[in-house]
């Protein structure tokens, strides 16, 4: 199972991710993110961050935003974290370089009734998926969602998964039939936001 480390700001703290062979390092272009990563790295200080995992983390952004970003930034994935539609990920497959990818956000809250029909009538023009807590914040709270939701889905696509995973609930994984593709933490394995607590970080990985 790989592993997603999100809301990244720090060149040293990612210096030591690249290090433990992290298989995505995530960064957040949404600017109301109190881990918005332009407040603390510039494109070119991103561009040439040695890896090819490197996600950029957009909220309902513009698809020319995006596009410059992911040039400038030199970013593998796109993450959609927001209220994107097919057309949108449409637009922005035949825009983008061909080689980078799309991660598709579903945020899973106490109303999610239509989960199953979004995810069934989707054309795919993502590569991935993600589930993650519905919040106001688009992510980030800390907060899991009832994971047994995931076995009522056919999901046909590797997904990630995301939402308050820790060493404490790292062993409810196993509830899961169609198990995830990949992990995503962020704050539960943070100091302060933005500040990940690289010691948890590897507790997590010998754990997993």
């Amino acid at each position: 199972m790989k592993i997603k480390v999100c809301g990244l700001t720090k060149p040293d703290q990612i210096e030591q991710l690249i290090d433990l062979k992290t298989d995505f390092l995530g960064f957040i272009f949404y600017p109301k993110s109190s881990r918005y990563v332009l407040n603390h790295l510039n494109a070119d200080q991103i561009s040439v961050i040695p890896h090819s995992g490197k996600v950029g983390v957009f909220v309902n952004e513009t698809l020319e935003n995006i596009v410059k970003m992911a040039e400038e930034c030199s970013l593998n994935y796109i993450q959609l974290h927001g209220d994107e539609d097919e057309n949108y990920i449409d637009e922005l497959r035949h825009s983008l370089n061909k080689e980078t990818m799309i991660i598709k956000v579903f945020r899973i809250g106490q109303h999610s009734e239509n989960l199953k029909s979004k995810i069934q009538n989707l054309k795919f023009n993502s590569d991935y998926l993600l589930f993650d807590t519905d919040s106001e914040s688009f992510g980030g709270t800390g907060k899991t969602f009832d994971w047994q939701i995931l076995n009522d889905l056919e999901i046909a696509k590797p997904y990630f998964l995301s939402g308050g995973i820790s060493l404490e609930n790292i062993d409810k994984l196993t509830t899961i039939t169609h198990q995830p593709f990949a992990l995503d933490i962020n704050s539960k394995f943070e100091t302060e936001a933005g500040i990940k607590d690289l010691e948890k970080i590897k507790n997590f990985y010998e754990k997993l």
